[in-house]
């Protein structure tokens, strides 16, 4: 039986490169520069999977800037929410003597209401009702009153920092005071700021969609 030739390209089962293969390498890179057509072709696919590297580490870039809440996307439910905004007539300090103010906790914290109805009270404002309530709002208090009580709620509001002024349907200018989960402490009585200004609603700056249930009329429970 003859024997089959064996292939003198393939040594040890490795492909041998051969003057050949080399001549034909070099002579498809000569072309390559002296086809500027070619060139410019292979450029340009070198730019566009570049751009595309770049377009891909962009977008995981803001996806997770996004997740993290460094940026916002204005959507229609926050442009609902930015509606409903702070009166924006100016008032002047009212004096703490002429208000009536009913503080109501809704934190697990025992005795709250009181000890900052007292506060109140050492400042000369006319404490009515105290008692615990609940609240779904996430903050520090809810300033209630109605449209006669703003002045008054603008007083409220400067003792009480990072408070949330709600409008609710009374006639009277009374003014409700409930304390929520992030309450700590009132401004210290020499810091108060007494010049005129509006009334503060943060929740604008937060993510509260839907407001409707706000605030719940306070009902007064023991303790």
């Amino acid at each position: 039986m003859a024997r089959k030739p064996k292939d003198v390209t393939v040594l040890h089962g490795h492909q041998v490169i051969t003057g050949s293969d080399l001549r034909a390498t070099f002579v498809e890179d000569d072309e390559m520069h002296n086809n500027p057509v070619r060139m410019r072709r292979r450029i340009l696919h070198g730019v566009v999977l570049v751009l595309l590297v770049g377009l891909v580490a962009a977008a995981i870039v803001v996806a997770l800037a996004i997740m993290n809440g460094q940026i916002k996307i204005p959507t229609a439910e926050r442009r609902q929410a930015a509606a409903s905004v702070c009166p924006e007539a100016r008032f002047d300090y009212t004096p703490p003597e002429t208000i009536n103010l009913n503080v109501f906790n809704s934190t697990s914290r025992p005795g709250l209401a009181r000890s900052v109805a007292d506060e109140f009270a050492a400042r000369k404002f006319i404490v009515g009702a105290v008692a615990n309530t609940t609240s779904s709002y996430r903050g520090v208090a809810l300033v209630v009153s109605g449209a006669a009580g703003q002045s008054a709620a603008f007083s409220v509001q400067r003792n009480l920092p990072g408070s949330d002024y709600f409008q609710d349907g009374r006639t009277d200018p009374s003014v409700d005071v409930i304390l929520t989960g992030d309450f700590q402490q009132l401004t210290k009585p020499e810091l108060v700021d007494q010049t005129p200004g509006q009334l503060s609603c943060p929740r604008e700056d937060r993510r509260i969609v839907d407001e409707s249930g706000l605030p719940v009329t306070p009902t007064p429970s023991a303790g």
